[in-house]
Parts: structure tokens; sequence; C-alpha cells
């Protein structure tokens, strides 16, 4: 990141208003210098606005390199969309193909990924929030649902690492979420703060292995979830027991570690609080969305200079992209068009 050290970025992530920043937004984004950024759909209209949009927004901080985020997952979970942007599967459809030829279904989620990650990169975008190495749970709320490759933990793990492989082929760093598993909960964190009662031992031999598998990814993100069995008084993302003792040991992640968006109703009280009690408990970089600027102005008291640890976390994870593959969308989208058909799975609903 440029800039001197005792000037350096603020650790957060924001999002912005619309498909242009507000000079508000602007000045604010220079005072504190954000780590980085994130787009969603209210920030999305043409190929050009948003290349524009991605360069304003590093301006804004004077990084040529900032990680500017989306959430392009396929299927439900899309910022891009037709007509500008194809479509892409959610991820249980190469769940069900795995079902049928793991190698197959381990050739296309990397051909997706690349897909995908050569759409967003041309955009400027470099990080994708994609794979969910969450689980497929019964009974649980279906906000994960098929946003998830499969129940399996053993397909999850090799899918979720040719997903991550397909996005750094196209310049794109994947982010592994939601840590320690968010396949179990019976509610949606957008509004309400769930509460999993399974044992340690259920945790470890199920939810936690994909994470374990895929430990060595440079970018992961937090679950607002209590863990009963783990940390009865807080959610994984301000639990300063299932950071250190559980994410960062157990499961071994020792990448940078986001929090999942703090606007979300799972978590309470003044948005400086929340910021401040998720790096206390150990996240690198808070995640705020909304573009509410009263929020992030909150958020930003409640965050310190991104510490060396974290600093160097992050640059270690944009090298790994610095180079990338050119990705012929066309053509690779429809290798997995064939390897679908070649066993009779559908691709979409």
């Amino acid at each position: 990141m440029s800039g001197p050290k005792n000037s350096g970025p603020i650790a957060a992530v924001f999002g912005c208003s619309g498909t242009s920043l507000t000079e508000q937004e602007r000045a604010f984004f220079r005072d504190v210098r954000p780590a980085g950024f994130i787009l969603f759909a209210r920030n999305v209209d043409t190929p050009d606005q948003v290349r524009g949009l991605v360069d304003d927004l590093r301006a804004s901080i004077e990084s040529e390199d900032a990680p500017v985020l989306i959430d392009q997952e396929g299927g439900r979970v899309a910022r891009l969309r037709p007509p500008h942007w194809p479509a892409f599967p959610p991820a249980g459809r190469f769940g069900e193909l795995a079902l049928c030829d793991r190698d197959a279904a381990i050739e296309a989620v990397r051909l997706n990924a690349r897909c995908i990650g050569g759409m967003v990169r041309s955009l400027g975008i470099n990080v994708d929030c994609l794979p969910l190495l969450d689980l497929q749970q019964e009974g649980a709320h279906d906000i994960i649902g098929d946003r998830s490759y499969a129940a399996d933990p053993d397909i999850v793990a090799l899918l979720g690492r040719a997903s991550c492989e397909g996005l750094m082929q196209a310049g794109v760093l994947p982010v592994i979420k939601h840590m320690p598993g968010h396949g179990r909960a019976r509610s949606d964190t957008h509004e309400t703060l769930p509460v999993v009662d399974a044992s340690h031992r259920a945790l470890s031999d199920t939810d936690f292995k994909p994470f374990q598998a895929l430990a060595g990814m440079p970018l992961g993100m937090t679950a607002h979830i209590v863990y009963s069995a783990l940390d009865p008084a807080a959610p994984a993302t301000t639990s300063a027991v299932v950071i250190p003792n559980v994410i960062r040991r157990e499961i071994g992640f020792q990448g940078l570690l986001f929090t999942d968006d703090i606007g979300m109703k799972a978590l309470g009280g003044p948005f400086g609080g929340r910021a401040r009690a998720a790096l206390d408990a150990g996240c690198d970089l808070v995640l705020h969305c909304s573009g509410d600027m009263a929020e992030m102005v909150d958020t930003a008291t409640g965050c310190d200079r991104l510490t060396g640890d974290a600093d160097e976390k992050l640059n270690k994870a944009l090298a790994l992209v610095a180079d990338f593959d050119h990705v012929d969308i066309d053509a690779e989208f429809g290798r997995v068009k064939e390897l679908f058909n070649s066993f009779n799975v559908l691709l979409t609903a």
C-alpha cells in the first residue's frame, strides 16, 4: 500500500452509496484511508461505469492496487448481472455434478471460477468473496442453501480449492467463507444472530474440515454466529476465543481475516464498537458494506491503522495475483456446459 507507515490505511473496507463517488465520500475516504472497498448492485450500471468507479475509489486513497471486493458467487448472489455480464450457476450445481464425476466437477468449478475471475478482473476488481466452504445442512436457513457446494466436507474442500485456483489464475483473490462454518445456522445473519448448539466434536468432524483443507489460502471471512460449545458469549466475528483458538489454531488459517459485513443485524451496538470488538478479537479487517456515511464515520472510530502483520498479509496476497491469465470466457464456459451435458446434470434451475 502507498503512503508512510504512520499514515497507512485503517483496518476497514468500505462500500459507497451509488454508481459514482460523492464529494463527501471522496473526502472521507481521502481522510481516513480505508484499506479497500467493496461493490454491490447499487454501484453497478455498465462495464465502463464500474471501471471508472473502481479507478476513482483507488484514486481517493492514492493506491493503485488497493483491494476492491465483490460478491460474485453465481446463482442468487451476483452483483454483476445480464445484460452486461453473463449469469453463472450456483455452487450447488457443481456439487450435483460431483456426485456423478468428481474430476469433471473439479474441472468445471475451476473453469467457472476462471470465467468469473476474468470478468471481474476486466473491471479492475481484484477480490471475489468466493468460495463458500459452508456445508449444506438439513433444517438450516436457506441463506446458504445452494450457495454451498454440498453436504460432504470432502467434496466442499475439493471444489472450494478448484474455485480458489481458478480465480487466482484469472488474477482475482478468493475469500474462503464463513469461518468456522455457517451451514448449521437456522436464521439469517442479515436479520438476527443465530446460535449453533452443535458440540465442538461435531463441528470439528464436519464444518471445520473444508476450512482446514484450505487453511493456506490468503484471505478468509468470519461468521456472525454464536457457537455455544466454543464461546456462548460472542459470535465468531467478535470472539476472542473462536478466532485465536479455533480459526487460527485448530483450523490453522493464518491469512488475512475479514469480518463479514458488520452492518448485519446479527451484531448490535454502535458501529465503532462492533469494529473495535472484531479487531480486538483477532480480525485483521472490518467489512462495512452499506455505504451509509454516518455508519462509516462511526466504524472508522473503532479502527486502528492496519497493523504491520496485517499489511504484510495483504501485500503478500496481492502479489499472488500480480500476473494472471487471459480468460476466453465464451470458450471456457462452453467447456463447463459440455461437462454438465456429458452427465445430464442441469447447469441452471
